[in-house]
């Protein structure tokens, strides 16, 4: 099949989340299997300091977006064997953020990524890729299956092409007030209940799961949960509407970035059969971070966002009881300023077993996953998660909140003790958080029971071999449904 990914941010050109990590991993599987794969992302202003290779191409399109004519330029770049095409139009992306400041979302943002949207479909006639499949992610590529749907469909190019989009989280779901359809050249007419209408606003989410070929999200379970008022962020009619065309699809990891055995980023490497490298990762982090040199004491590991979304608000409230236990916890991450701030006067007060970092230090982070003998992620929602991905993979036993790709990728190892890989809670609570925590470290304690459980969690594949394999499969009932 000819595919073309189309998204806001790939690794490791440009990443605020784990949408980049899916854009980079999901096209180099589908090329492994055999497929011609293509992907395409803004050129942002931070991109040419990622350090990747990036060259010029020839092509250039112009596109009319607010009232005004935007030129645009193609470059290239590679993911492995995967062609990567960057959009390149300096007024709109030369900046060094890809969406907004930390005083707000970019205002500009719908011309912005109109403009992104537009200019990838005239590129595709530029360069003569007739994709079978177009695979969007998330509300800044919405704009592609509604114009190929209410503009595009007659185009004999386009008419082929299945549109398959997905949500990374349907709490971003692109809402602009009603001038920005004008802005981003829709016509109005569409600006109804059965169109890009919500609530007197435009909403580029809603419009592209109600015009997409088919719909995905990123796990079987969320896929379920945000059919509901309690997930659905008010779209679950809408959801539900399209249901027989909505898929959960759980993510993948990529296991060549991410394995213990070769990663360079880690000071011991090791593997479920020889983990005595981990020891010297715990050692070395303790060390580096200033925590007491203890390896039977249990080190807890927490990389995120700071945000409500990711649990804080529990692990914040938590605080004083980890700090009386036999334990040590180390916290990355980054987020809202009122729960960094609320961090940092804890930090400040010195405590011995307690290491708060806040910033995103990358390399820090692996050695984390390498250094934990658990790793904490009490998420109020999340649609997959990557960090209890990586944590199994590192043989970072999760302690996990039941929810979304959480449940569906970590088994409790006190309800199925043959097959548990983890530990997990259902209520959004400090004492269910905690509680579960306690029977991790009482598993703890049992070191030829807790060496099981470490292996069964770098044993699960978390690969994307599967989830490549229903992706080629879905694409091809969505080829089958466009043309049928």
């Amino acid at each position: 099949m000819k595919i073309l990914v189309v998204a806001s941010e790939v690794t490791p050109f440009a990443k605020t989340g784990g949408l980049a990590d899916v854009a980079a991993a999901l096209p180099k599987e589908l090329r492994r299997m055999g497929h011609d794969v293509r992907v395409i992302m803004p050129f942002y202003g931070c991109v040419a300091a990622s350090g990747q290779t990036i060259r010029k191409a020839r092509k250039s399109v112009e596109v009319e977006v607010g009232g005004a004519l935007y030129k645009g330029f193609l470059r290239q770049a590679s993911l492995g064997e995967v062609p990567l095409y960057l959009v390149e139009q300096r007024e709109l992306f030369g900046r060094d953020h890809l969406y907004g400041t930390a005083e707000g979302d970019d205002p500009d943002n719908p011309r912005r990524f109109a403009f992104f949207c537009r200019s990838v479909l005239q590129f595709l006639k530029r360069m003569d890729f007739r994709p079978d499949v177009i695979h969007c992610h998330d509300w800044q590529t919405a704009l592609i299956p509604i114009i190929l749907r209410h503009e595009l469909g007659d185009d004999p190019f386009f008419a082929p092409a299945a549109t398959v989009f997905t949500i990374h989280n349907l709490a971003y779901q692109g809402i602009h007030p009603r001038p920005a359809l004008a802005e981003m050249g829709l016509s109005p007419a569409l600006f109804t209940m059965e169109g890009v209408e919500y609530f007197g606003r435009v909403n580029l989410m809603k419009g592209a799961i109600l015009s997409a070929t088919v719909i995905t999200t990123v796990s079987p379970t969320y896929c379920r949960e945000i059919r509901t008022p309690e997930q659905g962020c008010g779209l679950e009619g809408v959801l539900a509407e399209r249901s027989g065309d909505l898929h959960g699809i759980l993510n993948g990891l990529d296991t060549d970035e991410w394995n213990p055995a070769t990663d360079r980023r880690i000071v011991r490497t090791y593997s479920s059969r020889a983990l005595a490298g981990k020891g010297g990762d715990k050692h070395e982090l303790q060390r580096e971070l200033g925590l007491p040199l203890a390896a039977t004491v249990p080190l807890i590991g927490m990389v995120g966002r700071i945000v409500e979304q990711k649990g804080i608000e529990l692990v914040a409230a938590l605080l004083p009881r980890f700090a009386a236990e036999e334990l040590q916890l180390v916290i990355l991450g980054t987020g809202d300023a009122r729960y960094m701030e609320l961090l940092d006067r804890f930090r400040r007060r010195g405590v011995a077993n307690i290491s708060i970092n806040l910033g995103f230090r990358d390399p820090l982070a692996p050695r984390i996953y390498a250094g934990s003998d658990m790793f904490l992620m009490p998420s109020r929602f999340e649609p997959c998660g990557l960090s209890q991905l990586i944590a199994l993979r590192y043989g970072a036993v999760p302690i996990v909140r039941r929810t979304g790709g959480l449940a569906d990728t970590v088994v409790d190892a006190t309800a199925d003790p043959r097959e548990g890989n983890g530990f997990s809670f259902a209520e959004y609570s400090p004492d269910a958080c905690w509680e579960a925590v306690q029977r991790a470290l009482t598993a703890c304690r049992d070191r030829e029971g807790w060496r099981k459980i470490v292996r069964r969690a770098m044993l699960k594949d978390v690969s994307w071999r599967n989830a490549a394999g229903e992706y080629e499969e879905l694409y091809r009932a969505a080829i089958e449904k466009r043309r049928g």
